[in-house]
């Protein structure tokens, strides 16, 4: 794997993880739509790149949010009933029906994993879905999330396992059906985000240690990756809670319509 592949899926992963446009998708999409094959048909490698272009992205937001990190995790631990407390647990309770969807059913997601088609379908659908939420009038804040709304937006993460649903955007879409604004949606989407994928990442981690790690040749790109997936994701969640201050989600939506449509074109051509 050359290192400027690896530093584009780098900026690919950290840029889609966070906004609503689907990173796991998108890791797919573009080696497919470039004809890049890197790791020669083998998927336990490629496996192994995603979970550490998930490292990058998974420290990015982490530097964003250290500050909320710390206080909400203390304050679940020492004031468990105060505004805080309650919020670090609801967080945390968001987590559990990704986790157990993806225990019992990670097999057939990675089978999915690789079809084209659907994520391209995957992309309209949740494109459609998310410009209908966000007609929805709610000005809920963060502070205001409910039980149900957690456990809503888990389930909604959950789905996200499916690439091309994207955990963002289907986090935000829930949040605002469920009558949180703009910032409140995405501010606990990308909050709730952490957990799951810091799980996922150790068990992950097992597997890949299991099967003998990173190969010596591919360290570097592996380390540049990162960098640029944690570098890009910072600034997908500073720029994406930016944005929504003043604009609505339209942007993202006309995008993955756009390019849904475009990869079930070239699908239906013979130019790819």
């Amino acid at each position: 794997m050359s290192i400027l592949h690896a530093i584009i899926l780098g900026i690919t992963q950290g840029l889609s993880e966070y906004l609503p446009i689907s990173s796991s998708g998108h890791l797919v999409l573009v080696p497919w739509l470039f004809g890049w094959d890197d790791f020669a048909g083998d998927q336990s490698l490629s496996k192994t790149f995603d979970v550490a272009l998930h490292v990058g992205t998974l420290g990015g937001a982490i530097a964003y949010f250290r500050k909320d990190i710390v206080r909400l995790a203390a304050s679940a631990f020492l004031a468990p009933r105060s505004k805080d407390g309650r919020l670090g647990w609801l967080i945390a309770v968001s987590a559990v029906p990704a986790a157990i969807t993806g225990a019992l059913f990670a097999d057939t997601i990675e089978e999915n994993t690789g079809q084209i088609w659907l994520i391209a379908v995957m992309l309209i659908v949740g494109a459609l879905l998310l410009a209908w939420a966000d007609g929805v009038r709610g000005k809920r804040t963060i502070d205001e999330v409910s039980l149900k709304d957690a456990l809503l937006m888990g389930v909604g993460q959950a789905v996200a396992l499916q690439p091309g649903v994207s955990r963002s955007g289907v986090t935000i879409t829930v949040g605002r059906f469920t009558g949180l604004g703009r910032d409140g949606a995405a501010r606990f989407a990308f909050l709730m985000s952490l957990p799951i994928t810091a799980g996922a990442l150790i068990f992950k981690y097992v597997d890949v240690q299991g099967e003998g790690g990173i190969p010596s040749d591919m360290v570097a790109p592996f380390a540049w990756g990162i960098v640029a997936s944690a570098i890009t994701g910072y600034i997908a969640v500073w720029g994406t809670l930016k944005l929504i201050r003043t604009r609505s989600f339209a942007p993202f939506v006309l995008y993955r319509l756009v390019l849904g449509a475009s990869v079930l074109l070239l699908l239906a051509t013979s130019f790819r």
